[in-house]
């Protein structure tokens, strides 16, 4: 199970109509307004500066977020990205989600040297390991270890570790 605080609906209605009583307007009109001049910007070095100033990410030193990423408009200062890592074209970082008996918060932590692919999903509560790889268009919903090679939807690990190593060693002959 990924680590989220699980919070129960109360009333009639899905966890989403409750969604202000959780989250301020306010806070997700500005982060709102924030992800979307992020997206469109083409200097990296400015995109990180929007996430850490405003929404308060953490964002580590030549990390990349691709155009059109979108990190969480809700809780966005619970996503951590490590040094050297590249978010890819379209992905979305979500670290909440709202369902119809509760709703779930939960950190994200990608570590340094990851690359990330295009239109990938991670889900809430996630943590994707130092120089792990996760092909574009997977759904990122359980933790990633370090230094593997993993995709698909439902994510799983393609290549291990030691394999990826073994790999890199024969390309190099």
């Amino acid at each position: 199970m990924r680590r989220t605080e699980r919070y129960p609906s109360k009333g009639e209605a899905n966890s989403l109509w409750h969604i202000y009583r959780t989250v301020s307007i306010f806070k997700v009109a500005k982060n709102f307004i924030i992800i979307q001049i992020a997206r469109y910007t083409p200097f990296v070095s400015w995109k990180n500066v929007l996430y850490r100033l405003f929404l308060r990410m953490k964002v580590g030193k030549q990390t990349a977020f691709a155009l059109m990423v979108v990190p969480d408009v809700m809780f966005p200062e619970r996503i951590s990205v490590g040094d050297n890592s590249i978010i890819g074209f379209n992905t979305t970082i979500l670290a909440h989600e709202y369902l119809i008996d509760e709703y779930r918060i939960g950190d994200v932590e990608i570590g340094s040297n990851v690359l990330i692919g295009a239109n990938t999903t991670i889900l809430p509560g996630v943590k994707i390991g130092d120089g792990a790889i996760v092909s574009a268009a997977s759904l990122v919903n359980r933790d990633i270890p370090a230094g593997v090679f993993a995709g698909g939807n439902p994510v799983k690990v393609i290549y291990s570790a030691e394999e990826m190593k073994a790999r890199a060693a024969r390309e190099d002959k």
